[in-house]
């Protein structure tokens, strides 16, 4: 059943709540303004950076970590958690390129949508909540179509690769979820394997796929630019902002909030970053398509969420 306990919950919380909202959600604007890198060595640069951010907590971790808590099936689900979130990554950062900051972040962010589509396929009961909630969703994301015009801002292919961010992201949180709850897996011994294996696997893509460069020569096609003057203060922020601080302070307000109040809050990050992407450049496009479907979809990912709350 859905509990509440916010009389006991410190005024610090809300604001490190905040705080972790506001990072989360800046990063579409900071990445989508870094588009003379390719978007995958873009994702890769970011996940390098984190990695490095990570790499203290997981040393300090690791040398009190009982290392025969763990088995082999555990250290498969880090390689398969780091390939969802590679995925998730490189898909979403390509969509920045190719459609609209609302758009993306709109469509990446419906993963409770898709989680409701895999539940017969893991064997999850499926009530009227999650039914109702992924119609109405799904209904205010075919209404944000209407908003594609050839030419503009809006693309389906952009949409569509974003949309896959949110269905890889799936399998990257329940990766997350069995080893951090189950198997009670410290937060550093699994954030960092992942982050940087994600990295590991981002760039021979960028290799492959967007002909990018082991060379420094320049730092915009370089597996390793980021390193660059001119570019280590947005890396930096990634990873110290949304990487870090988003990320740590998401987990540590579940101190204080049931998990539920923390979904919903990480379910406006369409509309912060929309907020954060116009205060950053001053224009952002938002058609009235868009309005009524973006929000359709924030509804109906909330009825499931708190469907899943009442469990």
């Amino acid at each position: 059943m859905l509990q509440s306990d916010n009389d006991n919950v410190p005024r610090g919380a809300w604001l490190l709540l905040f705080i972790a909202l506001f990072a989360v959600s800046s990063a579409g604007a900071v990445l989508q303004s870094m588009s003379e890198i390719p978007p995958i060595l873009r994702a890769s640069w970011r996940m390098q950076g984190t990695a490095l951010i990570l790499l203290p907590g997981f040393i300090y971790q690791l040398y009190f970590l009982d290392r025969e808590m763990f088995n082999r099936k555990d250290i498969a689900i880090i390689f398969l958690s780091s390939c969802f979130l590679a995925a998730h990554f490189g898909s979403w950062v390509w969509s920045l390129d190719h459609t609209s900051l609302v758009h993306s972040l709109l469509f990446v962010t419906s993963h409770p949508l898709v989680v409701v589509l895999l539940m017969p396929i893991l064997g999850s009961e499926i009530r009227r909540g999650h039914v109702i909630g992924a119609l109405i969703g799904f209904i205010g994301a075919a209404l944000t179509l209407k908003d594609i015009d050839a030419g503009g801002e809006v693309t389906l292919i952009g949409n569509f690769f974003a949309f896959i961010g949110a269905v890889t992201v799936v399998g990257y949180l329940f990766s997350g979820r069995y080893l951090r709850s189950e198997r009670n897996m410290p937060l550093f011994i699994y954030a960092f394997p992942v982050t940087f294996l994600s990295a590991v696997w981002l760039t021979p893509a960028s290799l492959i796929l967007e002909s990018t460069t082991f060379s420094q020569t320049i730092p915009e096609i370089g597996v390793f630019g980021w390193f660059d003057i001119s570019w280590i203060l947005w890396i930096g922020y990634l990873s110290l902002g949304p990487g870090l601080l988003g990320h740590t302070g998401i987990n540590a307000v579940l101190r204080w909030f049931p998990p539920l109040i923390v979904s919903i809050a990480l379910l406006f990050e369409p509309v912060i970053g929309g907020v954060i992407g116009w205060l950053w450049t001053g224009d952002i496009y938002l058609g009235a398509w868009t309005i009524v479907g973006g929000c359709l979809m924030l509804a109906g990912a909330m009825l499931v969420k708190f469907e899943e709350a009442n469990e």
